[in-house]
C-alpha cells in the first residue's frame, strides 16, 4: 500500500507523534529519555524549528512544534536518526526503532493549538501514570509554569506563544494556562485513532504471556502475585486496554489494576 502524502501545514505547526516499533519501548530509562531532550535541543539549532510542548512516553513521543528554517520532514529525520545511532549503539541492537515515518497533524487553529497542549501534557494522567501532570518528569509541562525559566527544558522551548492566548501579564496567563488545564476535556488527536489500536483478547494475553516468560515469571496464581508493577504499566503502554480488561487477562483486581496505574 502506498503511503498517504503528509498534510502540509500552512501555519507551520504540527502535532507529531513517533512510537515504538511493534510497540516496543523506544525509552529503557531516564538516561534514554534524557538524550532524546539533547538532540532535540541540538537539532533546533539555528532556528530549524521551534518546540513548543512535548511528552516522552516509554514507548511513543508527541510533540507540538513549528517549521523554522527547515521543512517537518528534514527536521525529524535528524532527530530520529540521531536518536537510533544512540539507542543502536548503547543497546547494541541493529534495525528499526521507530515504526513507519512520524505521524504528524497540520494544526491550523488557536484553539487547536490550546487543546493540543492540554492534550499532550495529560497524556501520562490520562495513562494512569500520574495524579497530575505537573507529577510528570518528562513532558514540557512544568515549563510553563516556570516563570524564572529555571526548569531545565525551558531554554530550548517556546511558551510565549501558547501564554499568550490567556494574557500578555505572563504570571496571570500561567495561574489562567493551570485552570485550563485542570478542565474536563475529552479531547482527541491521533493517537487515539492509530496508537490505541484495538488489540483483541487472544493476542493481548498472548502478548502478556510472552512479556511475563521475558521477565521470568510463570503464568501460575503464586506468581501472579508477584508481578511488579511496572509490567503492568508496560503492558498497558503497549495495549491500551481498559482497566477491566487488563484485570481480566492479568487476574488482578480491577481495583488492584487501578491502583498500580495510578502511582
Amino acid at each position: 500500500m502506498p503511503r498517504q502524502q503528509r498534510i502540509k501545514s500552512n501555519s507551520g505547526y504540527y502535532h507529531i507523534m513517533l512510537r515504538g516499533n511493534e510497540r516496543n519501548n523506544i525509552f529503557k530509562g531516564d538516561e534514554d529519555k534524557h538524550r532524546f531532550i539533547e538532540i532535540m535541543h541540538e537539532k533546533k539549532k539555528n532556528n530549524r524549528f521551534y518546540l513548543h510542548a512535548f511528552c516522552l512516553m516509554d514507548n511513543h513521543v508527541h510533540l507540538l512544534l513549528r517549521e523554522g528554517m527547515e521543512d517537518v520532514a528534514a527536521v525529524m529525520k535528524r532527530i530520529t536518526v540521531s536518536y537510533v545511532h544512540y539507542f543502536n549503539k548503547k543497546y547494541k541492537r541493529v534495525g528499526h526503532l521507530f515504526q513507519d515515518r512520524f505521524k504528524s497533524e497540520a494544526v491550523e487553529q488557536d484553539r487547536y493549538l490550546l487543546t493540543l497542549t492540554r492534550y499532550i501534557h495529560q497524556n501520562p494522567v490520562k495513562a494512569g501514570i500520574v495524579k497530575r501532570a505537573s507529577d510528570y518528569k518528562w513532558s514540557s509541562y512544568n515549563s510553563y509554569l516556570n516563570n524564572d525559566n529555571e526548569n531545565c527544558f525551558a531554554k530550548m522551548l517556546d511558551t510565549d506563544t501558547i501564554l499568550g492566548f490567556f494574557s500578555e501579564d505572563k504570571d496571570v496567563a500561567i495561574e489562567k494556562y493551570k485552570e485550563y488545564m485542570n478542565e474536563e476535556c475529552d479531547d482527541t488527536y491521533i493517537d487515539l485513532k492509530d496508537d490505541t489500536e484495538i488489540i483483541d483478547e487472544k493476542e493481548a494475553r498472548e502478548l502478556f504471556l510472552k512479556m511475563l516468560m521475558d521477565k521470568g515469571y510463570e503464568s501460575n496464581n503464586s506468581q501472579m502475585a508477584q508481578i511488579s508493577n511496572d509490567l503492568i504499566k508496560e503492558f498497558r503502554q503497549k495495549t491500551h486496554l481498559s482497566v477491566r480488561k487488563i484485570a481480566a487477562i492479568t487476574g488482578l483486581s480491577k481495583d488492584k489494576v487501578s491502583k498500580i496505574l495510578r502511582n
